[in-house]
């Protein structure tokens, strides 16, 4: 299941816990809506009665204005689906996460750089939430997609809940990461054409992910030429990249993404990156310090990294919007220094030249 979960909490929430995601940072209100879209030219990887491929997206946009009705976090279902392990959490604890976005805002007028991220294995997308609404409030069309099947549940606008048929052990890495692929490229068609067509800037487009979708962004750049950027948040490479030409940032955490870390896959494939790149691990954090859970964990009483959560997802926001400011809008943001933050792309240059 989820990998932060893995062990049972004792700890029972208080009726009134503080389940709020941080504040976007950027000067934009932002706005907010879920797409179901169907891909007739496919049958569901996972699902053998499915003759086509049904996915859910989530858009976080800058908007015109605020607007009163926030987004909720998870559906019911989805809320028990994630908490199934922790018997002394009410199962809908994260139906009242506390978002900002407003539900169907309207837009900002205007083309806007577009960001596809892709949720970890068995992760709902709503788990980049505090990294959409942030990316948003800076001016970026952001899409979350739910890759069907690979969560541990995904509501539809019907009422049916998927569970996540992919979780069988020993899954093929490899063959996750391009069915993603093409789930993104499908995603892609569909926003740069119809109603969201007219907010896209289709020269502006990068894919970033967590976990498992750190990895398929990889897999996205290696087979459609339309994205520009991307960044993989703390997921293993499967298999190792092999040459990637456009700007990659890799940000993850020091225990497996180090240098000398117990992940080598980011070593192993660091030289084949030929475009501009990065490589950062954050001081304190763990696997799921990079998206929501870094602020969850806590007020559930659910172990959680050693960083304050809030810090940890103030820097990840900074790096990836300061890197996606540079390589699809030109600009030189200036990032926040920050203690915890260690050069990994240094320790790897230094490496080469001594050998």
């Amino acid at each position: 299941m989820l990998k932060i979960l893995t062990a049972l909490s004792l700890v029972v929430v208080p009726p009134q816990a503080d389940l709020a995601l941080p504040e976007p940072t950027g000067p934009l209100p932002v706005g907010t809506t879920d797409l179901h879209l169907v891909d007739d030219s496919r049958p569901d990887p996972w699902n053998p009665e499915a003759d086509r491929r049904e996915l859910m997206v989530t858009l976080w946009y800058p908007a015109r204005r605020h607007s009163g009705e926030r987004a909720r976090y998870l559906s019911p279902q989805e809320s028990a689906a994630v908490l199934a392990l922790y018997r002394d959490v009410p199962p809908d604890a994260l139906t009242r996460v506390r978002t900002h976005a407003g539900r169907e805002a309207p837009v900002r007028a205007g083309r806007h750089p577009l960001v596809v991220l892709s949720p970890g294995f068995t992760f709902p997308r709503a788990t980049l939430t505090s990294l959409g609404e942030d990316l948003a409030s800076r001016g970026y069309l952001v899409a979350a997609v739910e890759h069907t099947y690979e969560s541990v549940a995904t509501t539809f606008p019907d009422g049916r809940t998927t569970t996540c048929l992919a979780c069988v052990p020993g899954q093929d890495g490899a063959g996750v990461a391009a069915g993603r692929a093409a789930d993104v490229s499908f995603v892609l068609d569909e926003l740069t054409a119809g109603r969201w067509g007219r907010s896209v800037d289709r020269s502006r487009i990068a894919v970033a992910g967590h976990s498992m979708g750190g990895n398929s962004s990889a897999a996205v750049l290696a087979k459609d030429h339309r994205v520009k950027a991307g960044a993989n948040l703390d997921g293993t490479f499967i298999p190792q990249v092999e040459r990637l030409d456009r700007p990659f940032l890799l940000i993850g955490s020091p225990r497996t993404h180090a240098w000398d870390g117990s992940d080598d896959s980011w070593k192993k494939s660091w030289a084949h990156l030929k475009g501009p790149k990065k490589w950062i691990t954050i001081t304190g954090t763990d696997h799921s310090a990079f998206v929501d859970y870094a602020v969850l964990r806590p007020p559930l009483g659910i172990p959680a990294q050693e960083l304050d959560g809030a810090r940890a997802l103030r820097i990840t926001r900074d790096h990836l919007a300061v890197f996606l400011d540079r390589h699809l809008r030109g600009r030189r943001t200036p990032v926040p220094a920050a203690p915890e933050v260690v050069d990994q792309g240094r320790k790897a240059a230094a490496f080469s030249s001594a050998h």
